[in-house]
């Protein structure tokens, strides 16, 4: 039992030395040249340690992404306000979009990262996957009337980490966020007419390689 408590200790001080090396890593020497081997030395464990905790590099930007964002999504799950279940739902979205605010400009190098590591399957991350279902359900009771799917997408589009290292050269972290807020507040003032406006806005195909005006 002992030997079980102390290799369960030593596997959490492990963990816990290999997300503090890659962040340190992110910041000095950028998403390109973070590798598993750079993260254990770093970290005084083996490559194979950190290999079997977390598969791949992009294991590893999914953990520490998610270590980042835990206290957001701890604070969606509960419910005190604003983030929480006892704020109404247009306090609890413009809240959340200001905390996803100051998680990129705090971690933009390990957006970019994980951006990077996702590239080819990026809409499937867990973090992403319940930051969507959230943003999908508060755009679903706030403006039943819209896609909002699609619109929880477009918001978190605004979250693009070379978006966000291009808004923080020319303006910061107060341009973000006033835009960002901006975009969600044009979305929920949009009524239903101009859906149905856009929609029959639309050319209708009369054939393969037609369209009717």
């Amino acid at each position: 039992m002992g030997g079980q408590r102390h290799e369960r200790a030593d596997a959490v001080r492990n963990r816990a030395a290999i997300l503090h090396a890659t962040e340190q890593l992110l910041a000095e020497v950028g998403p390109e040249r973070v590798t598993l081997d750079r993260v254990a030395a770093r970290a005084g464990v083996g490559k194979g340690t950190v290999f079997r905790r977390f598969g791949s590099r992009t294991g590893l930007f999914q953990e520490l992404l998610a270590e980042q964002a835990e206290r957001i999504l701890s604070a969606i799950d509960a419910d005190e306000p604003p983030l929480g279940r006892a704020a109404s739902p247009r306090q609890r979205l413009f809240a959340f979009l200001d905390e996803l605010v100051d998680l990129a400009c705090r971690n933009i190098a390990l957006i970019a990262a994980h951006e990077q590591a996702c590239a080819n399957d990026r809409l499937a991350d867990p973090t992403y996957q319940r930051w969507h279902g959230h943003l999908h359900n508060l755009l679903t009771e706030l403006a039943p009337h819209h896609d909002a799917d699609f619109l929880a997408h477009t918001l978190l589009g605004c979250f693009d980490g070379e978006l966000v290292r291009h808004v923080l050269a020319h303006g910061g972290r107060a341009r973000l966020r006033a835009n960002v807020r901006a975009l969600a507040a044009a979305v929920l003032a949009s009524g239903p007419e101009l859906v149905n406006s856009v929609v029959q806005a639309r050319p209708r195909r009369s054939g393969v390689g037609q369209v009717s005006t």
